[in-house]
């Protein structure tokens, strides 16, 4: 029988007040305050306490504290990644962010999600998907990715866009919900 945070992890239904997630989410907690305490330390020091916590963070890469996530450990940025103050990963599952992407303020990367039939909500369960962000992928001051979306290389994400399905390589989305411009 596999564990709560093994579900978590394989993006099936899971509870997540279950010991070892509950354990997992204090643990980030901890780390939280210390990162986003850390504005005046400089980037190298915030890139080796990034180092402490997330799967992979590639050389160059910065977060402006404040940032929010669930557990750190499912995030991969690659090198030169720039995430600008306030942002929210819920990384329930993995989040992949490639090399070169710029992400504005308060951006939302949100993999958590839960069930549609209400009862089934209301059991308390949930699930991920995973999100993937391409190369060199501008996202604009606001936006919201939502669970399972891929953005592809070089795409555009326009400021306040609620992204709900994927985008092409290269592509600009824009609006809520997002739609690609032609």
């Amino acid at each position: 029988m596999r564990t709560e945070k093994e579900k978590m992890l394989a993006g099936e239904l899971y509870n997540a007040n279950s010991p070892e997630v509950q354990a997992d989410q204090a643990a980030c907690h901890a780390w939280l305050a210390r990162y986003n305490a850390s504005l005046a330390a400089g980037a190298q020091a915030q890139r080796e306490l990034l180092r402490e916590l997330f799967g992979e963070v590639g050389e160059g890469a910065v977060i402006r504290p404040p940032f929010h996530c669930d557990y750190g450990f499912n995030i991969r940025i690659g090198a030169g990644v720039f995430l600008n103050f306030n942002c929210v990963i819920l990384d329930v599952v993995e989040v992949v962010i490639g090399d070169g992407t710029q992400i504005g303020p308060g951006v939302q990367i949100l993999t958590a999600d839960h069930p549609r039939d209400p009862a089934e909500r209301a059991s308390g369960l949930e699930f991920g998907r995973p999100i993937r962000i391409g190369r060199n992928v501008w996202i604009g001051a606001g936006a919201i990715i939502l669970p399972g979306v891929t953005i592809g290389d070089d795409a555009l994400i326009g400021a306040g866009a609620v992204v709900t399905r994927d985008v092409p390589p290269g592509a600009t989305a824009v609006g809520n919900p997002a739609r690609v411009r032609a």
